[in-house]
């Protein structure tokens, strides 16, 4: 197929030039705009994450050698987890490229973090069916360099770390609650508070639920670990 102009200038963009453009339409077709005559990315999806998986299991044993499993597994995890896909999705504006239906559409999905997230992952799948593994690992080396240098000495997801904090302690688990949603509905705003059973609490807003239920967490956590 002949790449679009929107093609060509994502191409521009991702800093790879597919020999098949069709797999990278493919990759950044979300199933509201499928047929029998139009794949969508979700195998493709399926594909990205495994590749994105090994090459970055690769990266975070070559950026330190001599750290163990358990420092190693939250570096990872952090590297490949959905928000971090979708923060490099929005680094090179794969929103503006992605085909969506007219209801994710109307919906915000060119900035929605699970949608942007799962194509990047499918554009990972395209590079590695297009030029294979050595473009995908030079590709996802380049969009992740920075994210794999600053990766935090623990990086473990700020809910695990406070889960384990409180146990620790003999304490219940931490009690998360929405206390609050605005925007419009097709890009929402949630307001989450965290608290201990000792009374000890925090609130954050953030886009997903998921993300502000982790900055309630890290802020909580920054609280309680504070030197007296």
């Amino acid at each position: 197929m002949k790449p679009s102009r929107e093609l060509l200038a994502f191409m521009d963009r991702l800093g790879y030039v597919f020999d098949d453009p069709s797999l990278l339409a493919r990759a950044l077709t979300h199933s509201s705009l499928s047929s029998p005559t139009r794949g969508d990315n979700q195998r493709l999806e399926f594909l990205g994450d495994r590749v994105l998986g090994l090459v970055m299991a690769e990266a975070v044993l070559a950026a330190d050698e001599n750290a163990k499993e358990g420092t190693l597994a939250p570096r990872f995890n952090a590297l490949v987890r959905k928000e971090t896909c979708a923060d490099v999705a929005r680094q090179i504006d794969l929103g503006a490229a992605m085909r969506l239906g007219k209801s994710e559409m109307s919906a915000g999905g060119r900035r929605r973090m699970a949608l942007l997230g799962d194509a990047m992952e499918a554009v990972i799948a395209a590079v590695y069916l297009d030029g294979g593994f050595v473009a995908a690992r030079d590709l996802i080396n380049r969009l992740w360099a920075q994210r794999v240098d600053s990766v935090e000495e623990d990086a473990r997801d700020a809910k695990t770390a406070l889960q384990e904090w409180a146990q620790a302690r003999r304490m219940p688990p931490p009690a998360y609650t929405e206390v609050a949603r605005s925007g419009p509905d097709h890009a929402p705003v949630f307001r989450v508070r965290v608290e201990l059973s000792s009374g000890q609490h925090a609130e954050a807003e953030a886009k997903a639920k998921r993300q502000a239920e982790q900055m309630a967490a890290k802020a909580l956590l920054a609280q309680v670990e504070r030197p007296a």
